[in-house]
């Protein structure tokens, strides 16, 4: 697999709290030149990212980041507000604290939500695998599929560890059809991902390889 191949399936990333507005165009700058999946940018920087570069760029975003513990009402008004200013793929997290209080009904009450507020837009679960069971990862590989989300997702980058292979083979044999995997935190070269691809992604996170 060479590396343009690899980069087509990057989703180019800066989410850091001090991230400035240059640093965004020089990571949109980037995403251009190496014709990117797409940039994932924090929900503040949608608006001016798509009034520069209009259509020359997929626009993704996060939603209920990095902790996933806001309410679903939350959410929603954030999902809502970044597809108005131009995203057109969205990154949440799910409420890690209902998955270990075994409420698995509000996880899959707040994905059915989202999924009809982001119809027409890739939406993109992150389940924080770093956190949890196995038979937790499984349940939720379900629920992502029965809700009608496009891809599962592994992890923020934030969290106490990132994208791992067996994660990634764990959800490819139990996802549904319809369903992609995105390999996301820690991933920094391009042999780290080629490793993701190989076990199912089709999707990567990565805020290193378009800036090698």
């Amino acid at each position: 697999m060479d590396k343009q191949e690899i980069l087509s399936k990057i989703d180019h990333t800066l989410l850091k709290a001090f991230a400035k507005w240059e640093d965004i165009e020089k990571l949109c700058d980037e995403a251009v030149k190496f014709h990117t999946a797409s940039v994932c940018i924090p929900p503040c920087y949608v608006k001016r990212v798509h009034d520069k570069y209009g259509d020359s760029l997929v626009i993704c975003t996060v939603i209920g980041f990095p902790l996933g513990y806001e309410t679903s009402e939350a959410k929603l008004t954030e999902a809502v507000k970044a597809i108005d200013d131009g995203a057109t793929e969205i990154d949440t997290v799910i409420n890690i604290t209902d998955v270990k209080n075994g409420d698995f009904d509000a996880v899959r009450d707040e994905l059915t939500l989202l999924r009809d507020v982001t119809k027409g837009k890739i939406l993109k679960v992150i389940i924080e695998t770093c956190y949890l069971t196995e038979e937790e990862k499984k349940t939720l590989c379900s629920i992502v599929t029965e809700t009608g989300a496009d891809f599962i997702k592994t992890s923020t980058g934030f969290g106490t560890a990132g994208a791992d292979v067996k994660d990634v083979e764990l959800f490819k044999n139990n996802i549904g059809p319809s369903v992609k995997i995105k390999a996301a935190g820690g991933i920094r070269t391009v042999e780290d991902a080629e490793k993701m691809i190989n076990a199912g992604a089709s999707r990567i996170g990565s805020s290193a390889i378009a800036a090698e």
